[in-house]
């Protein structure tokens, strides 16, 4: 098997040559699934990377946190002194 370790900042990626992921496949998608990093390569060239899928529920939250920081919330409930022209 070759297997060969790439340290990205404190993250350790693995490097599967292709003829290794095709013999193996089921292994390295569990290895994935345990949501780690796999670069498949071909004669030591990178083609793909795979990684766990983003759970939308996290990604959801995630977006309505970064959205909440620019937020404007007003009082919707006083009134506001403004005549509209629906109740004319």
């Amino acid at each position: 098997m070759f297997l060969v370790h790439t340290y990205i900042g404190a993250f350790k990626m693995k490097n599967v040559s292709i003829s290794e992921l095709r013999a193996n496949l089921l292994k390295y998608l569990e290895i994935v699934q345990q949501g780690k990093r796999i670069t498949v390569t071909s004669k030591g060239r990178p083609l793909a990377t795979l990684t766990p899928p983003v759970s939308q529920h996290t990604a959801a939250k995630a977006r309505l946190k970064k959205l909440a920081k620019t937020a404007a919330i007003h009082d919707v409930m006083s009134p506001t002194d403004e005549s509209w022209d629906a109740l004319k």
